[in-house]
């Protein structure tokens, strides 16, 4: 599963407030799979956040997402909106025309 796809579970497999046992004893088996194929279970990325329960599908989703490892979020500082490539000293001006 992509962790993207976790708030939907969240939401349907869990009532909140949630104790954090409640929800890895529910949960906790289900994998994460990254972009290059890597996988981890739930519990262990909750069982790193320290937290004892949930308020909402959103909490425990966002509890979730800011403990999982570099490799579920993709290329480290890429930006496709920035103006110049990364590793280059230009900077794009933008000029009036007429």
């Amino acid at each position: 599963m992509r962790y993207s796809e976790t708030l939907q579970l969240f939401d349907q497999a869990c009532d909140f407030p949630a104790d954090h046992t409640t929800v890895v004893q529910q949960l906790g088996d289900v994998k994460l799979v990254a972009q290059n194929g890597d996988s981890v279970r739930v519990s262990e990325v909750l069982n790193r956040t320290g937290e004892t329960k949930y308020e909402s599908s959103e909490g425990l989703y966002n509890s979730l997402v800011g403990n999982l490892d570099d490799n579920f979020i993709g290329q480290k500082y890429y930006d496709d909106r920035a103006g110049s490539t990364a590793g280059t000293d230009e900077v794009r001006i933008e000029t009036d025309r007429l």
